[in-house]
């Protein structure tokens, strides 16, 4: 890591995926109130381009570079050597004191071992996640265990986050627990009202699970296992809505749209932009999901969450008690779904958990961290007392 301090600092944030685009958006947004010390430079590889291009239109982000990677059916080894051929150049360029990556994409795996290649220092937003499983999620989990042996600053989203970071050997005073900037992302949407493209989303009455199931772990069996599941549910339950945005992978829709699209009381639903899909959790009664990001987030809004895996790295909302771990058998995901729906009292011992996660504020402790490492010359530990309460 360049030792000497600088007045100005070039931080670049590189962004491949819709998630991430959500979790940075927030960090990108915090940098540019103080664009007299920090210039903020955004590269996107577009690993996902029609679902990332969404995000970045309703935060507002204009990307200064555009890789445009995204090609149909390629292998995480094509992702891999296309980004570091490509993103080198980039690096090159702009000569960044700083990049920023969030998660555990491929383009995070990719874009820190660039950045290593040619010695810039790595920040790692949501480091220190460990499912202790190389298989689930995968890629997932070897990507953010490499990655954080590259990272040199290491932002983890709770404690025990930073307890894994500390198991491995992380030095602390390079370690800020910050919460988990997707809760920033989140109350920001959250304030506003959106209606929905899809006119039968604005008619839903009574009861509506929401479903989203995408993960390559989830492709094959487990998918089809979990469409017979919500199949069994929907006819249990006539009057509750099952609806299901359905990712534009082959891998998911070939399958999801055969097993589910003739059901009455199941909507299955395009993909939707950030801020209609915070809307549709907001009204749903329940949420099952495979997803990391909704793990997160839906305890904020007070939702339960059946996590459809059978690992889950974000053990703080199985503990706190507001998501339970089901995985994709059938009969699982059908007795804890229904307990759901027919028992109010164990709804709302799920619904009123606090939500681990954070409190809104990640972003401000992720820049004032940069800040007193990089210019300020501060000890970095100083910089978790930088945002008074509220630290997970």
């Amino acid at each position: 890591m360049k030792s000497h301090l600088k007045n100005t600092l070039k931080i670049m944030s590189v962004i491949g995926t819709r998630p991430e685009a959500i979790k940075l958006a927030p960090v990108i947004k915090e940098l540019g109130r103080y664009s007299d010390t920090l210039k903020s430079v955004v590269t996107v590889t577009a690993q996902h381009r029609q679902m990332l291009d969404s995000v970045l239109k309703a935060f507002s982000i204009q990307p200064d570079y555009d890789l445009n990677l995204m090609a149909n059916n390629q292998r995480l080894s094509d992702i891999t050597g296309k980004i570091l051929k490509n993103i080198e150049t980039v690096y090159e360029k702009e000569q960044p004191d700083l990049v920023l990556i969030q998660g555990d994409t491929t383009t995070v795996f990719a874009a820190a071992l660039a950045a290593y290649y040619q010695h810039i220092p790595v920040g790692h937003v949501e480091a220190g996640l460990r499912s202790r499983n190389k298989y689930h999620p995968f890629p997932e989990e070897i990507n953010r265990c490499l990655t954080s042996v590259i990272a040199h600053l290491h932002f983890a989203p709770t404690r025990e986050a930073k307890n894994n970071l500390l198991n491995e050997g992380v030095d602390e005073g390079l370690i800020c627990v910050t919460g988990n900037t997707v809760i920033d992302a989140l109350l920001d949407i959250a304030q506003h009202d959106f209606t929905f493209e899809n006119d039968s989303l604005n008619t839903l009455k009574g009861k509506m699970v929401l479903i989203t199931a995408h993960r390559r772990e989830s492709f094959g069996r487990p998918l089809m296992d979990i469409c017979t599941a919500i199949m069994t549910l929907a006819k249990k339950y006539t009057d509750v809505t099952f609806v299901y945005p359905i990712h534009p992978n082959p891998n998911v829709k070939n399958v999801v749209y055969p097993k589910l699209e003739h059901t009455a009381n199941i909507f299955l639903v395009q993909p939707l932009e950030y801020g209609p899909f915070v809307h549709l959790m907001k009204r749903a009664s329940i949420i099952l999901t495979d997803s990391g990001g909704i793990q997160e987030e839906a305890p904020s809004l007070q939702k339960p969450v059946l996590i459809l895996r059978e690992v889950t790295e974000r053990t703080e909302a199985v503990m706190a008690g507001c998501a339970k771990l089901v995985g994709t058998d059938p009969e699982t995901i059908i007795k804890e779904t229904s307990r759901l729906l027919d028992d109010p009292k164990e709804y709302l011992r799920m619904a009123r958990t606090v939500n681990p996660f954070g409190d809104g504020c990640a972003a401000r402790r992720i820049v004032n961290f940069i800040k007193n490492k990089f210019i300020q010359n501060k000890d970095p530990l100083d910089a978790l007392e930088c945002v008074k309460g509220g630290l997970p």
